[in-house]
């Protein structure tokens, strides 16, 4: 059999009589058993419990719902997508009676507990069981900080097991001060607003750093009942909250009594809310595409820098949005597109269209429409690349490529001209010979050269701007004539951070790679300028007030598009008119809507600008003496040979409809 190993009792046992002995033993077995219940208990508390991140810093991310704030090129909050958290701030940079406020309504003893506060708790379970009801808490804020970015907010005691347990963890791994200042940055205040940053802005229109004793009482308020607690909705509510909070701070010694009193006496000031301008849809629209190719994974908390003069966005939106209204109508136009941009290619303003609550679609992005002849300074372009002279001269006249016959807008041929002329005059004929000559799929290469990104095909016409291209494309291309060769890629948003300022995408700020000869870039602008300034020019009407401009008009077949691309020395701007249904409008051409539109919105952006020259546009009105007689004799020769023949030089025969200026 087996020995059997008996345990002798212990001696105070054997003295006791049998039935005192019996019971003590049951204690001792009852105080084992409630143990190993307690450690299990424990355990299974336990079971599942979340972990912190192994990296501590990762704490600010957590639970975050994504939120994107635009600010302008001063920091002012343009529109907020999303939660609004505001920049994060340092418990040290703040004025002490702010955090002050926070510890005396959340947690007088924050600075001394190791995360829990066992006296807190065990005074609220008095509290509580003397009245029956849950009627005080004793989450420290630590704990807070926990429930609220990484476990559920369920009243159950596993979660607050939990929670005191990761709340002692926390406290191992960050100082009070970082853990105060995660607190003050990520707890909520209602209406959206997390963090005492969005909260002072949004209800005093001031940083933290500027509230009064009275302010942050007030805010200090909030946490405990955001919703309920509104200061558009219930400011008394809130008040009278505000009042136990400067008792409180006063208890602690933080404030006298007489800052106690004058704060609970003065005036709370709480603004309007925000309005945000809903046509900044388009520009916010473009800044979110943007921002997709900038960076392939965004911060749930990302401040985004744009490069927009909201005074100057807003002048422009309005100008265009009131000039159509008196003009568009009359002129079938429903639609239109508008882009400044700066020297370096920043955008200062963009208008998608006349609506954006009507129509969000983006006529300067997303639209790709024919350009007319606003392509034609690229065929240009390239022809003085291949040799060609402004002076050189050709013969309008007919002629057919292949089996296209292109004509002129007028369906007149004037004769021998200077290349000059010819693009002053917007000349079909001369363009679509100088682009046959040059080869359609070098046109197309040096336009992908200037910027243009759009699919096109090598077909002749291309000279003409057949080939569909956006606003936002074609008004960076001549960007490279006003820089004198250099490419302007045009840019929205210039910096990306998280609220605590760390930099995620910041703009180079660089000069653009030379793609084209600085003094072809000269002649270029000699000759464009002219279209604005010659009394033969198309652009006339795109004049501003002592700025030099240069552009081009553009119309497509049966005045479906309408375009003015063009520069001055200080920015580049374009604007398109049209039908999203592409229907034609009322004989619209670019020399007229779309160029008085441009002259409107240009004069804004120059005002208070000192005019500078425009590169290479000095020259624009002069003519090579030699080419003047040439094109004289030419011209002659050409009248001469049409009347001997009784041909009119007017004459459409082909039966081909006259092409778009």
């Amino acid at each position: 059999m087996p020995r059997v190993i008996r345990i002798p009792a212990p001696n105070f046992l054997k003295r006791q009589g049998p039935v005192v002995r019996y019971g003590l033993v049951t204690v001792l077995v009852l105080m084992l058993a409630g143990g190993l219940w307690a450690a299990w208990k424990w355990h299974s508390l336990h079971v599942g419990m979340p972990k912190l991140p192994g990296d501590i810093a990762e704490m600010w991310n957590l639970n975050r719902e994504p939120a994107i704030e635009y600010v302008d090129q001063d920091g002012n909050t343009l529109a907020v997508r999303g939660p609004r958290y505001g920049r994060a701030i340092d418990v040290k940079t703040l004025p002490r009676h702010i955090p002050q406020a926070f510890l005396a309504a959340e947690d007088k003893r924050f600075y001394e507990h190791d995360g829990a506060d066992e006296t807190a708790i065990a005074r609220a379970a008095i509290s509580n069981a003397t009245a029956g009801e849950t009627v005080s808490g004793a989450s420290t804020i630590t704990q807070q900080v926990v429930k609220n970015l990484i476990l559920d907010s369920r009243q159950t005691m596993q979660r607050k097991a939990q929670e005191i347990t990761l709340a002692r963890q926390l406290e191992k791994r960050m100082t009070k001060d970082e853990i105060l200042s995660l607190y003050l940055n990520r707890v909520y205040f209602g209406s959206g607003l997390y963090g005492i940053d969005a909260a002072s802005r949004y209800y005093f229109g001031k940083p933290p750093e500027q509230m009064t004793i009275a302010e942050a009482a007030l805010l200090a308020a909030l946490p405990k009942a955001p919703s309920k607690l509104n200061l558009r909705e219930n400011l008394a509510g809130a008040q009278e909250r505000q009042q136990y909070v400067l008792r409180e701070m006063r208890a602690e010694r933080y404030i006298t009594k007489a800052e106690e009193a004058e704060a609970k006496e003065a005036p709370i000031n709480i603004i309007k809310p925000p309005v945000y301008d809903a046509e900044l849809g388009y520009v916010l629209d473009v800044a979110n595409e943007r921002l997709a190719s900038l960076l392939p994974r965004l911060p749930g908390d990302a401040v985004v820098t744009l490069t927009i003069d909201p005074k100057l966005q807003a002048r422009v939106q309005k100008q265009i949005t009131d000039r159509m209204k008196k003009d568009g109508a009359a002129s079938k136009a429903t639609q239109v597109g508008a882009l400044i941009l700066g020297k370096d290619g920043h955008v200062a303003a963009l208008v998608g269209g006349t609506d954006f609550k009507t129509s969000p679609f983006n006529h300067v992005t997303q639209a790709k429409r024919q350009p007319g002849s606003s392509f034609k300074p690229f065929v240009y372009a390239l022809a003085l690349e291949d040799g060609y002279s402004p002076y050189d001269v050709f013969n309008d006249r007919p002629i057919s490529i292949g089996k296209w016959q292109p004509t002129n807008y007028n369906g007149e041929f004037i004769g021998p001209m200077t290349l000059s002329e010819a693009l002053t005059r917007s000349t079909n004929t001369i363009a679509a010979e100088l682009g046959n000559e040059s080869n359609p799929a070098r046109v197309i290469d040096l336009a992908k050269r200037f910027g243009i990104t759009s699919k096109m095909e090598p077909y002749p016409s291309v000279a003409l701007g057949s080939q569909e291209v956006t606003l936002w494309e074609i008004t960076g291309a001549y960007g490279v004539f006003e820089s004198g060769g250099r490419r302007m890629d045009p840019f929205l948003v210039s910096k990306v951070t998280d609220t605590r300022g760390n930099v995620l995408f910041e703009h180079p700020g660089t000069q653009g790679e030379r793609v084209y000869a600085e003094d072809y870039a000269a002649d270029m602008n000699a000759m464009l300028t002219r279209v604005v300034n010659a009394p033969i020019g198309t652009g006339g009407r795109a004049r501003i007030k002592n700025w030099t401009v240069a552009g081009k008009t553009g119309t497509s077949q049966d005045w479906r598009d309408a375009w003015f691309i063009g520069f001055t020395s200080a920015y580049v701007g374009g604007v398109w008119v049209g039908n999203d249904d592409d229907s034609p409008m009322h004989k619209v051409t670019g020399g007229g809507l779309p160029a008085d539109l441009w002259s409107d919105i240009m004069e804004i952006a120059h005002e208070g600008q000192k005019p500078e020259p425009l590169f290479g546009a000095a020259t624009a009105l002069v003519l090579d003496p030699a080419a003047e007689d040439r094109i004289a004799f030419y011209r002659g020769m050409s009248q001469a040979f049409a009347s001997a023949s009784g041909r009119s030089r007017t004459a459409n025969t082909n039966g081909i409809i006259p092409q778009a200026e």
